[in-house]
């Protein structure tokens, strides 16, 4: 199974954040759409993630002010990407090792999606549901 099947599965839109941005905007942005992390991007490509996570740190760091600095001076950058062919139990595996939960999906270069540990965790559970329902079903009609 590939992160393309992942992608498939998950019809929604990605949103993304501009470099700069404001915090404050960003956070509001995750606020109004309930999501944890927004890919950053700058002429086109993707330069970083902005997560729940990127708001605590530069909250401890900075206080108020913060929320009024731009999303490339909080953004957890350089990105770690994927490819819509790259393994999901790969990716599964990457994101745990570094301790992220949000990757871009790149395809030639542009991003064509965004998933997060739950999707893959999510896509993996069915896929083995499925696989034991048909093993019940194969051991039932022998």
């Amino acid at each position: 199974m590939t992160i393309r099947k992942v992608v498939e599965g998950n019809p929604h839109t990605v949103i993304t954040i501009g470099v700069d941005a404001s915090v404050a905007d960003a956070v509001a942005l995750l606020a109004e759409k309930r999501i944890g992390a927004l890919p950053v991007v700058e002429g086109g490509a993707v330069v970083g993630v902005f997560s729940e996570r990127d708001v605590i740190y530069c909250l401890a760091r900075d206080g108020a002010a913060a929320l009024g600095r731009s999303v490339r001076e909080a953004m957890t950058a350089p990105v770690i990407t994927v490819d819509l062919d790259h393994p999901a139990i790969g990716a599964l595996s990457m994101m745990t090792r570094r301790r992220i939960r949000h990757l871009p999906v790149i395809d030639g270069g542009a991003l064509v999606g965004f998933v997060s540990i739950g999707d893959l965790v999510k896509h993996r559970i069915d896929r083995i549901e499925s696989e034991a329902a048909a093993m019940r079903d194969y051991i039932q009609s022998a």
